[in-house]
């Protein structure tokens, strides 16, 4: 008789089953079919990987206005975000230091402080607690011996790159200057402070019923071109693409990056080498977040996981200086957005088809290709040793 841990989804996390998975690509076998179905996987994560990482969260222009918030959740985890007078984003956990009442429930502007619903404790937008109301009784608002200064709103340690705002639970990740540095070398010929975000038309959205890890994998690799976006491939084929493949960020390189958008040509990232006139790079950079740069324009898609078997992945489309943003180019960033809306969509039904074939006990992983599938083992040994 089979025993219940014959199904993955019954399986609990063993870090032992990682070692096969932490080598060299060509030797390295994938995560197992558990890491994709298990709850106890999902919480191994969560505690793990989730807490340590520096992980893509929202995007800054969602606050563009001092006093602006947005709640937020990370595995979990009720945080917001809030913009300051000072124009900077910060990041709180969601939750009031006198009875752990959620503060911001919804997005809009906290007016001149965030102010608690349930005993309109009230702080500033550092989090410094300012206000306690009838804290001693009736009437009064202090008592001797209270210290307003040891009940602050518990911050996120948090940092802002190309719009996209990043944070680290545990405090304890390496710095974020560290951490973007590969990445940011790499597009340093791009201006990240010309980027302007579309607006409301330049979001997507896509829930997925599956794993947030086949979601990066898929993402990574151009192998399966061909087979799933046979409109894309009509004009930058599989031979068109290279593999980007390092530590903390892996994906693919088009050469051939040539859009024909008719009359309409939008504004270029100026300065640029020459070898950029064709090529587009598309990077997830670990955990969580899908990157696409190109000469014209910019986007990101997050990631965040609702438990073992669903995802949700926000899309922001982002172009150079403030001319595509205006009302009268709706129509061009209307076409920019479904040509990309096309690309995801097609992708929806095989992470979700490959999400269904790990519940089977006959599957154990798969293989990696020997040529093809580099970036997606990259993201396979960041994770096995992020969750070691």
């Amino acid at each position: 008789m089979a025993s219940v841990e014959t199904f993955p989804a019954a399986r609990p996390f063993d870090s032992a089953t990682l070692a096969c998975v932490d080598g060299d690509y060509g030797s390295a076998r994938p995560l197992p079919s558990e890491a994709y179905v298990s709850p106890g996987w999902y919480e191994a994560e969560r505690a793990l990987l989730w807490w340590r990482s520096w992980v893509c969260l929202t995007a800054a222009s969602y606050i563009p206005n001092p006093g602006d918030v947005i709640p937020l959740d990370l595995v979990e985890v009720p945080l917001f975000a809030i913009r300051g007078r000072d124009g900077e984003v910060r990041v709180f956990h969601n939750a009031c230091p006198h009875r752990g009442m959620k503060l911001v429930s919804e997005r809009g502007n906290a007016g001149a402080l965030i102010t608690c619903p349930y005993h309109n404790w009230a702080f500033g937008f550092g989090g410094e607690l300012r206000q306690t109301p009838h804290i001693a009784g009736t009437g009064k608002h202090t008592f001797e011996g209270f210290s307003k200064e040891g009940f602050s709103i518990k911050p996120v340690r948090s940092a802002v790159w190309f719009d996209q705002v990043f944070v680290n639970l545990s405090g304890d990740a390496e710095p974020f200057e560290q951490f973007i540095a590969p990445l940011a070398e790499r597009w340093s010929a791009f201006d990240g402070s010309l980027i302007r975000h579309g607006g409301a038309d330049s979001i997507m959205y896509f829930d997925l019923e599956a794993n947030w890890k086949l979601a990066v994998e898929n993402f990574c690799e151009a192998y399966h071109l061909p087979m799933v976006h046979p409109g894309l491939s009509s004009y930058s084929k599989l031979e068109d693409h290279e593999n980007i493949e390092e530590p903390t960020f892996s994906g693919q390189v088009s050469l051939v990056y040539d859009p024909d958008r008719g009359d309409h040509v939008l504004p270029r990232f100026p300065d640029l080498p020459e070898h950029w006139s064709t090529r587009a790079e598309y990077a997830a950079l670990y955990p969580n977040v899908l990157l696409g740069i190109h000469y014209d324009h910019f986007w990101a898609i997050r990631i965040l996981p609702d438990g073992p078997g669903r995802c949700h992945e926000t899309f922001d489309l982002y172009y150079v200086g403030d001319e595509p943003t205006q009302p009268g180019n709706a129509n061009l960033r209307a076409s920019v957005r479904e040509t990309w809306r096309e690309v995801f969509q097609e992708d929806v039904d095989v992470v979700q088809g490959m999400q269904k074939g790990r519940a089977s006990p006959g599957f154990d992983g798969g293989v990696f290709t020997p040529v093809l599938e580099g970036p997606s083992h990259c993201f396979h040994r960041w994770t096995a040793r992020a969750m070691m």
